[in-house]
């Protein structure tokens, strides 16, 4: 694959063949940071596990003590008093089956988080096939199925991110922006990385935190020393 001149300078900066310590981990990822813009952390992070196993699954959602730096556009199905209680907390689009039917047949998806309340899964169950690709179909584990709409609304504002293993046996999670500094940014990749060795499954045998790299969504990754 090749690179443009602004990811090969960066790339130029990160020895490869090192591991390196956290601190000095996130002030590399700050000098590598070269966009323009306010660029995302991410940490990515390859675990001992077989996904394909049902008893080796890691999911499981965790609040970022200083956010994600992202604003999150929230849907929230639901009716009634619940829907009521969705606007009063922040919500940004509240409805049901008329919002269910967008997505069905204008492929509405101009929402970052779905919310709702059990009682709608039946009718969400419709369009299952266009928000299970994109990540955005609600589940018990995400907390995005649940009767505390209010409370599901201010966690996500607050920074509340999923992290789930993909097939590679791999997960991929934002932590934060350049701007959050190396002090932030490190607080929230410790929350997480916290969060994903208590998920770690009974079944996973051998090590389970294979290898850890944090990056710039445009630039290279660079390997951090972790234990696991």
């Amino acid at each position: 694959m090749k690179h443009g001149k602004r990811y090969t300078a960066a790339a130029a900066l990160v020895d490869f063949s090192k591991t390196y310590e956290v601190n000095e981990a996130f002030a590399k990822v700050q000098e590598i940071a070269t966009a323009k813009f306010d660029e995302t952390i991410e940490a990515h992070i390859k675990l001992g596990v077989d996904p394909r196993q049902a008893d080796q699954q890691v999911r499981g959602t965790v609040v970022l003590p200083n956010g994600t730096g992202k604003s999150v556009r929230v849907l929230v199905i639901a009716k009634g008093e619940k829907a009521d209680i969705a606007e009063k907390a922040g919500a940004d689009i509240v409805g049901a089956e008329e919002i269910i039917a967008k997505i069905q047949n204008e492929n509405y998806l101009d929402f970052d988080v779905i919310i709702t309340s059990p009682d709608m899964m039946g009718q969400l169950g419709r369009v299952a096939r266009i928000l299970g690709p994109k990540g955005l179909m609600p589940s018990p584990k995400a907390g995005t199925i649940t009767q505390d709409i209010a409370k599901a609304i201010a966690e996500t504002k607050a920074g509340k991110v999923e992290y789930r293993v993909d097939k590679t046996a791999i997960v991929h999670c934002i932590i934060g922006k350049k701007s959050f500094g190396p002090e932030k940014l490190k607080e929230n990749f410790d929350t997480l990385m916290d969060a994903i060795v208590k998920a770690k499954p009974a079944a996973a045998k051998g090590t389970y935190l294979k290898s850890v790299y944090i990056a710039p969504a445009m630039g290279p990754g660079v390997r951090v020393n972790v234990r696991g």
